[in-house]
């Protein structure tokens, strides 16, 4: 059983007024957890541990001495961010896995960009410039995402540009 103690985001409001004390209701927990588990995990090394958080939720996050303990420990703290706003009948984020497009980008281009981008688009089979545009990012995005070494993207951000 998760307690509103867990976390500390937790402060009443003017809109909210106090906050209850004690465990959530467990149909409200067991709602949150599933959620919860279904956030992907960011760790980061610190000193004397690791820092967790939540891709779709960056406000909430947990310190461990261990990556498991960390993974632990930000698991719970999101389940109760989950769990308070589920509580207060409000919609948490949607977990990453789903899909689910949230954010946007707007890209301004000339009449002949847009005009190149749109034959292509047809093409190469996709429905529209959106999805041309966001499959080449993304497959861009993820040969850069490969290696992880810093000096080493650096080294292949540069080469490009040669």
């Amino acid at each position: 059983m998760i307690s509103r103690k867990s976390s500390a985001l937790l402060k009443p409001t003017a809109s909210r007024g106090p906050v209850p004390d004690g465990p959530f209701a467990p149909d409200i927990e067991r709602r949150a957890r599933a959620i919860a588990e279904a956030y992907r995990l960011v760790l980061e090394p610190e000193k004397g541990g690791f820092l967790g958080r939540a891709l779709e939720f960056p406000t909430v996050f947990e310190h461990g001495a261990t990556a498991d303990e960390c993974v632990r420990n930000t698991r719970v703290a999101l389940t109760v961010a989950v769990a308070t706003m589920l509580e207060l009948n409000q919609r948490p984020p949607t977990p990453a896995a789903r899909g689910v497009r949230q954010a946007q980008v707007n890209v301004r281009l000339s009449a002949e960009e847009k005009l190149l981008l749109e034959e292509t688009a047809r093409r190469e089979g996709f429905r529209g410039v959106s999805d041309y545009v966001r499959a080449l990012v993304v497959a861009r995005a993820g040969e850069d995402v490969i290696e992880r070494s810093p000096s080493t993207a650096l080294r292949r951000r540069s080469s490009r540009k040669q």
